[in-house]
């Protein structure tokens, strides 16, 4: 008998371990939640909404705490519990459809839309940059514009009988070849382990957690403080509480200290503030990926942009010769007798427009990065020798030249082609 009363004790906990239904959720103050009271027990909108009611200003702090009532209670019904939706996520789902066509309606319209469109995202861009944090909300508008500029075509295109199978075949091929180079892009572009974690790529929370005793443990490193000038990277725009320190190697390769992710970064490896880890050759944080550009992934990353203007050149091209027949496409471009007469061409040359202003942009970024490949220099050293005014320019600054890796041009390019390729033999290490 007594045997008996450890299983009824355990079943009178049963309760608390219950799955939660598809509509429930656990907040973000611990407490079970229902998908149905979304709207319930929200001061801080309350508030919010009686301030501009009676055209107070509203506080940052207050604002705050709305949008993150809001993307937490942005759930969807799902199995054993709603998942939770990234609010960033949606305003190109809804806003591109709805621009895109109001710009169809005359060429004014298409004009202040186009012109708009480019200026919203750039200051949603430094919005989101100068409090570094990570937002889907590029990502989602490059996949969609990807999926929504396809769907028109298939639409409004193709029925007009100009545009053959293998044609859009083609054009079919490029848009999963696009999908393939970004999904590779997106993966792990050289995280620096930490000795800690067996030999696996440090997750977000788990450098989160390291950020909070970065500072603690940098105050027991010997040298800590002594960045100096032996270090030719300023710590002008490094995390507060990181330091370097040169460790010497035959091979004089420089190793910074991350107080960060407590490890030792070697040359060229700089830590994201925005995906809170360090990563090897760090070129830059691509909003377009949601991601870094280092030392694994930069490959993909220029073949994703390849093939996209590729693709995208392509789509723009047999959409012009199908709407505006017998014309050049670059006169088509900017001379389209009566295209707004047909709602069908209007969207279409809409869309085309479109393209052209997202295709310019990732040429010029195209450009760029061939520039640095080049050079052997990445986009993180760049910045920092504008900044420092360090460096050869050419060009107003087009090109610059920091000297320090450059090994002539064949030789850039193949070590470019071999990123990641052999292992590196000076793994980060724990000094502490």
């Amino acid at each position: 008998m007594g045997s008996m009363k450890p299983v009824k004790t355990n079943k009178a906990e049963e309760p608390e371990l219950e799955p939660l239904c598809c509509c429930e959720y656990i907040d973000r103050n611990g407490e079970k939640n229902h998908v149905a009271a979304c709207l319930c027990d929200c001061q801080d909108l309350d508030e919010g909404c009686d301030r501009w009611i009676t055209c107070k200003s509203v506080q940052p702090e207050t604002c705050e705490r709305i949008m993150d009532t809001i993307s937490d209670r942005l759930r969807i019904p799902w199995l054993r519990g709603a998942k939770k939706v990234n609010i960033s996520i949606i305003p190109p789902l809804v806003l591109l459809p709805v621009f895109l066509r109001v710009a169809s309606w005359h060429f004014l319209l298409g004009g202040v839309v186009l012109t708009s469109l480019p200026v919203l995202a750039l200051w949603y861009y430094y919005l989101t940059h100068r409090r570094k944090e990570q937002t889907l909300f590029f990502l989602s508008l490059g996949l969609f514009s990807l999926g929504y500029m396809y769907y028109v075509f298939l639409q409004e295109v193709v029925p007009k009988g100009r545009v053959g199978p293998t044609q859009l075949a083609l054009l079919t091929c490029g848009l999963f070849l696009i999908l393939l180079a970004l999904y590779r892009a997106k993966k792990n572009p050289g995280y620096l382990r930490n000795p800690a974690s067996n030999d696996r790529p440090l997750s977000s929370g788990q450098a989160e957690c390291l950020t909070r005793k970065g500072q603690e443990k940098t105050k027991g490193f010997p040298g800590a403080e002594s960045s100096g000038s032996l270090n030719n990277r300023t710590l002008k725009d490094e995390p507060k509480g990181s330091s370097r320190v040169l460790v010497g190697s035959p091979t004089k390769i420089k190793e910074d200290w991350c107080a960060k992710c407590q490890l030792v970064r070697p040359a060229r490896a700089w830590h994201c503030r925005i995906c809170g880890i360090c990563v090897r050759r760090m070129d830059h944080h691509c909003v377009w990926i949601n991601s870094c550009v280092g030392e694994s992934n930069h490959q993909a990353f220029i073949l994703a942009l390849s093939i996209f203007l590729l693709t995208s050149a392509y789509g723009i091209t047999l959409t012009l010769d199908t709407i505006c027949r017998d014309r050049s496409v670059f006169t088509a471009l900017f001379y389209c007798p009566g295209v707004y007469a047909d709602y069908s061409s209007a969207l279409s040359f809409t869309c085309v427009w479109y393209s052209v202003i997202i295709t310019a942009g990732m040429a010029y970024i195209f450009l760029i990065q061939l520039i640095n490949i080049s050079y052997n220099v990445t986009e993180r050293e760049v910045q920092q020798a504008l900044r420092q005014k360090t460096g050869r320019r050419l060009l107003c600054g087009l090109i610059v030249d920091t000297g320090q890796y450059n090994r002539g041009f064949l030789r850039n390019w193949y070590q470019f082609s071999t990123l990641g390729a052999h292992p590196f033999h000076h793994p980060a290490e724990d000094i502490v």
